[in-house]
């Protein structure tokens, strides 16, 4: 289930401009669209109960009014240059061509020499058919930098000359399309963006004559092109490149017409920005900064939108530049790229690296964004290492598109440094696009090795949800986007060992799914091409197929992934992209890389008994011509294939779970790609499926390690275990395949994660890390040494003696003397060597191996799986937590409580905002509070049973469940305190029907995932005080996660957020009041002392009081944890959660034993970090937003709560 709270509704945008008068009409209303917007801006409403509840109904594209010089003016006719500097600025960018800029000057000027030193390949052709006869962007794209170059050397009248016969002939086409691309308009975009430009740049060295002409060229193509965008699919089709690329082309051309009085520019602005508004807001959504056409035409994308996000700001002060996907999207670039700097990830449709920049885009991104100079950094590095021709140089259509915004935005002041912890291996996550990647951004150097894995949704995880959570009536399913340049390639991999690719895409070509790297199946009744092949949904057309019927419910999922030194281990499920006809029940595949040189991957299949599927055949590509695959055997057993690169052997071999190698057929494919061929080489190997499940793995190494044995040790319901041995060392690889199943993989592996390797040396549990092998484990090598010596010592004495024996008469020895000595000696050291072993073995007949067995059974110790409760303060946040553990295979999310899920009544009674009583281990023992102790043991360890029993209220009011009678142990029974009325005011009557089938949810997962772990939101501040015995009573599983927020911001929230106040609104006095009365409270936290002396006096400030009562709570916390086992108590910071999530989902699940999953890691940044999440009372989250009392709380009040909490606020990390 999505979580969004904004919406769009644009009417009658769209419909035809009027001609002759009603064009007045029609700019009179135009005019007035600033201040009406063109909606009622972004709106959301807080959440009714704590329930993600988010209608939107309007958008407004703002246009802030904010600059001396009104944006929607127009302008007089002579401001330009204007699109992105003024007249004033050109003197400074001259003088940056020769200091601070000249690196980038000389790629100009290396350009602008290049075309004047072939003018006849450069300059249009003179005959319009000839002109549009191919794909002409390449006109459009080289006028911007040729422009720039002209306005920074004025003197070089030879380029003016030549920029304005290229601009004459131009302007005398009658149109700029392609007769093979009719109804496409990208090339006309291209040229009409170059020449709009152009114009602007070189206005002041243009006669009257051609001002007149180039503008009137200028206001047809964006006049044809505005109407266009009504009726082509790209003016509905948003996220993707043709949108981005036409649009921009209509913005910039009505900027440039709208500065010479031309009326109906305005309109052609206005929807414009209302297009890419829309695009920024869609953007917001995507965490990770990627685009799911893949980084090739990721950066054809992101290259329109920094212009539009500059130009939104220049011209309109519309400020993107907080852009969740502009904060991310630095790592698309440098997270995507192999060892080298030359190539990246080739997903999607694709060359072998980007179509457009990427050095602009990071320029931009440093500059505005980012401002730590890794973006001048990368952009260097990729210039360096460019080559500069072959496959992987630029196209000569679009190497220098970017240069004039690359120049105009570059910093001098941000000086180029690389990224933290650059030069050492890392992995990276997106978790929108599903892409994972590890060893990126490194310099090409053996050991620097590169791995890629794929398993995402159809479109992004973002566009998925959108389209299937339908949370904003403007979008239209999948009408609104256009994923055909995306590929059938979930769980699709590389692998470039020392940088060097050994299995890549097969790139830019038909959609096939054997040109993927990822299973086929045979026979499929539904194959369409192929047969009887069929791969994944939408295969076997030019562009993917995503408008076929289930395409667009096609998804691949990564499980989770994770790396330790130099390993890693990715693994995901693609049963969801293949026929549902094939009957799949799980395509799983896993990958370990268990050392620079060697990858595993392992395939497990589940079909369903009337799966028609007879085999599977995987496949595994290179499109380096230079290196071809051969035939390999590795060890006369198993099959393979084996790549030279100058004597340096690259092997793989395959085999199954039961010893079969079948061989392989090593093809190569011609396919179309863009304009022209590719070519690629792929290994095709095929297996029999003949159970219900089928396990192949496959060994890929470089030269520099020697496998020397492999096989499945076993093959189990639950997993597999194989043994690989690398440079003499066997490694011990345990992969849990029952994935979902957090209690099959505690009980295959040992904790609640997916792989562990072992070797000799040091156990790697995937997701909580590396344990060495404690040297402990070579006593028995010590006892042996101690025994031998000892043996040793004996047999010297003995045949001294016996010499002594022999020689006896010429000594003169006493024999008898002799042997009792020797003997006694002898004695001596066998009782010495007794005692030591004794001591250092608790075994009969102590050995290595049986040494080493206990001890290695000691680290591999299992970790137990949690129970996790969550306490907090009300108002502190932990919703947020939430997205976490919701929707997750291991855990079960239970709120405490809620209309139907709430604490059974007894002697004690809990207010709803804190109470100061302690409960202890003892009250647990002696058996205090047993209805609690039942019902917790119940929501624990019987949860399905539990919420089968809870009685669904269908009414208007609830029904509350039967109490059952305390026994007399529990003391008086009292009935429940009834909430004031203003606490019922915020609550709306549909909060009990959605809690209800909150209920129905939580049945529905916890039958899917019978095993999954309870973890139980106590949004009472009280139970905080309780934790020791909720630890008797749960057991040694209890995880407790204690969120904690900075006082001044909870105060904030209480006092200052809201008319009237939360502190009115909750009667926070009177709850505090009631802290005191004692009923079946044995043990009050002294830390609330103070208050009670606050209240007995006059009227305190609110600030005072809520000050103190965060000092108690969190003091108390602090101190009540402090006797609980390390390992069992977590403290957390709202404000880490917000502004560091990856950070800390990674810490709370390692403290939990369970790694995170990409998809909550998305889910809890996407909650974080969008500003389209609300939190109840508080509004919008985001980075900024929980630090509005920096701004807006009174700075006296703010001194107040640190005079009273400083201490504390300390010890939790908080300054003043």
């Amino acid at each position: 289930m999505g979580i969004y709270n904004y919406t769009f509704s644009f009417k009658g945008v769209y419909s035809e401009v009027p001609s002759n008068m009603a064009v007045n009409w029609i700019v009179y209303f135009v005019s007035l669209l600033p201040l009406l917007a063109v909606g009622t801006a972004f709106s959301g409403v807080f959440n009714a109960t704590d329930r993600d509840v988010f209608t939107d109904d309007s958008l407004q594209v703002k246009l802030t009014q904010a600059r001396a010089t009104e944006p929607w003016k127009l302008l007089s006719s002579h401001s330009h240059p204007n699109l992105y500097f003024h007249q004033v600025d050109v003197l400074h960018l001259r003088q940056r061509s020769s200091t601070t800029h000249s690196h980038i000057f000389k790629v100009i000027r290396a350009a602008a020499l290049t075309m004047l030193a072939n003018v006849a390949f450069y300059t249009p052709p003179a005959k319009h058919a000839e002109f549009t006869s191919k794909w002409n962007e390449i006109y459009g794209n080289n006028l911007p930098p040729l422009a720039l170059y002209c306005l920074l050397c004025p003197e070089d009248s030879s380029a003016l000359q030549f920029l304005i016969r290229f601009m004459d002939r131009m302007a005398e086409y009658p149109d700029w399309k392609v007769t093979s691309a009719p109804n496409d308009e990208v090339p006309s975009a291209h040229s009409l963006t170059g020449f709009a430009t152009a114009y602007d740049f070189i206005y002041s060295y243009l006669d009257g004559r051609r001002r007149e002409v180039y503008l009137e060229k200028i206001r047809s193509e964006t006049e044809e092109l505005f109407d266009l965008s009504k009726h082509r699919g790209w003016g509905k089709q948003y996220l993707q490149n043709h949108q981005t690329t036409n649009i921009l082309a209509v913005l910039i051309g009505a900027i440039v017409v709208g500065s010479h009085d031309g009326r109906e520019s305005m309109i052609w602005k206005q929807v414009a920005v209302n297009y890419m508004e829309k695009t920024m807001f869609l953007l917001n959504h995507v965490v990770d900064g990627s685009l799911d056409e893949g980084v090739a035409y990721g950066s054809y994308t992101a290259k329109s939108i920094t212009q539009y996000v500059f130009l939104a700001q220049r011209h309109f002060n519309m400020d993107n530049l907080q852009s969740n996907w502009l904060r991310g999207h630095f790592q698309f670039y440098y997270a995507t790229m192999l060892p080298g700097f030359q190539r990246t990830v080739g997903i999607a449709d694709s060359n072998y690296n980007w179509f457009y920049g990427p050095e602009s885009q990071l320029v931009f991104l440093d500059t505005f964004v980012m401002r730590n100079g890794t973006g001048n950094w990368l952009a260097q590095q990729i210039r360096k290492h460019r080559p500069k021709d072959g496959p992987m140089g630029q196209s000569s259509a679009q190497r220098w598109a970017t240069l004039h915004t690359e120049y105009i935005w570059y910093d001098s002041q941000l000086a180029p440094q690389p990224p933290h912890g650059f030069g050492k291996a890392r992995m990276h996550i997106f978790s929108n696009w599903g892409v994972v990647t590890y060893g990126a951004g490194l310099p090409a150097a053996q050991g620097n090795t590169f791995v890629s894995f794929k398993s995402g949704k159809l479109g992004g995880r973002a566009v998925y949800d959108i389209v299937h959570d339908k949370p904003y009536s403007w979008v239209e399913g999948w009408n609104s986007f256009n994923p055909g340049h995306e590929h059938p390639d979930q769980n699709s991999f590389t692998f470039a060992p020392n940088g060097q690719v050994f299995v890549s895409e097969a790139l830019y070509g038909p959609k096939h799914s054997y040109l993927n790297n990822v299973l086929v199946f045979g026979p499929s009744p539904t194959s369409q091409c192929n047969a009887p092949w069929e791969g994944q949904l939408g295969e076997c057309g030019k562009w993917l197929r995503w408008g076929d019927a289930g395409v667009g419910d096609s998804r691949g999922e990564v499980i989770v992934a994770s790396s330790h030194e130099d390993t890693m281990f990715v693994s995901g499920e693609a049963a969801a992209a293949y026929s549902p006809a094939m009957r799949l029940k799980s395509v799983y595949r896993a990958l370990v890389l268990l050392d620079s040189q060697t990858l595993l991957v392992l395939d497990h299949v589940e079909r369903w008994s009337d799966s028609p599927v007879k085999s599977l055949s995987a496949f595994f590509h290179n499109l380096d011509i230079d290196f071809k695959y051969v035939p390999f055997r590795f060890m006369d057993r198993y099959n393979g294939a084996m790549m030279d690169v100058w004597d340096a052997h690259y092997k793989m071999f395959w085999f199954d779970s039961r010893g079969h190698s079948p061989e392989t057929r090593i093809q190569e494919a011609e396919q179309a790609a863009e304009f022209k061929k590719r070519w690629t080489q792929y290994v095709n190997v095929t297996f029999p499926v003949t159970g219900a499940v089928s396990r192949v793995a496959y060994v890929l190494h470089g030269p520099y390690a020697k496998v020397s044995g492999c096989r499945f040790v076993d093959d189990s319901k639950n997993g597999v275990r194989l043994s690989v041995t690398i440079n003499n060392t066997e490694k011990i690889v345990s992969i849990a395949t029952n994935y979902k199943d957090i209690g099959a993989r505690m009980t295959y592996l040992g904790f609640g994660g997916h792989c562990k390797v072992e070797d000799r040396h040091q156990i790697t549990r995937y997701g909580l890390g590396t344990r060495p092998i404690p040297r402990a484990l070579d006593s028995s090598k010590q006892l042996f040494d101690f025994g031998f010596t000892v043996n040793v010592v004996a047999g010297v004495v003995l045949c001294v003696a016996i010499g002594f024996l022999t020689m006896q008469r010429k000594f003169y020895v006493c024999f008898s003397r002799l042997m009792r000595y020797a003997l006694l000696s002898v004695l001596l050291l066998w009782i010495a060597e007794l005692l030591f072993v004794s001591n250092s073995c608790d075994r009969l007949l102590c050995g290595v191996k049986w040494k080493v067995a206990g001890a290695k059974s000691e680290v591999d110790r299992q970790i137990p799986l949690p129970t996790v409760v969550i306490t907090t303060l009300p108002g502190s946040g932990s919703e947020m937590l939430k997205h976490l553990f919701h929707n997750s295979s291991d855990f079960v999310y239970i709120r405490v409580p809620t209309e139907h899920v709430d604490v059974p009544e007894t002697e004690f009674e809990f207010d709803s905002l804190v109470d100061a009583c302690e409960w202890t281990r003892s009250d647990a023992a002696q058996g205090r509070f047993k209805m609690i102790q039942g019902w917790l043991h119940s929501l624990v360890y019987n949860t399905k049973l539990h919420l089968q029993n809870i009685q669904l209220a269908e009414g208007s009011r609830a029904r509350q469940p039967p109490r059952v009678a305390a026994p007399a142990g529990d003391g008086k029974k009292r009935s429940r305190r009834r909430e004031p009325a203003s606490e019922l005011k915020g609550k709306v009557r549909a909060s009990l029907a959605r809690d209800a089938e909150y209920v129905r949810e939580m049945r529905r997962h916890v039958a899917e995932y019978p095993n999954a772990r309870v973890v139980l939101n106590m949004r009472s501040g009280g139970w905080g005080l309780k934790l020791p015995f909720l630890q008797e009573v749960v057991g040694s599983s209890l995880r407790s996660i204690y969120l904690v927020r900075d006082p001044r911001a909870w105060i904030y929230l209480m006092v200052y957020n809201s008319k009237p106040s939360l502190y009115s609104l909750k009667n926070i006095p009177q709850h505090l009041s009631l802290i005191f009365k004692g009923d079946g409270c044995r043990a009050a936290a002294p830390e609330f002392d103070a208050i009670r002396g606050l209240l007995s006096g006059a009227e305190a400030k609110p600030v005072l009081v809520l000050a103190h009562l965060w000092l108690a709570h969190a003091a108390a916390v602090l101190r009540v944890s402090e006797s609980l086992p390390d390992e069992s108590h977590l403290r957390v910071r709202f404000e880490d959660v917000v502004k560091l999530p990856r950070e800390t989902a990674e810490s709370v699940h390692a403290f939990l034993g369970v790694p995170v999953s990409p998809a909550a890691l998305n889910q809890l940044q996407f909650t974080t970090s969008t500003g389209l999440y609300n939190l109840m009372y508080e509004g919008d989250v985001s980075p900024a937003s929980i630090d509005a009392w920096r701004q807006n709380m009174p700075p006296k009040d703010a001194r107040l709560i640190e005079e009273v909490c400083g201490g504390v606020m300390a010890r939790l990390g908080y300054t003043s």
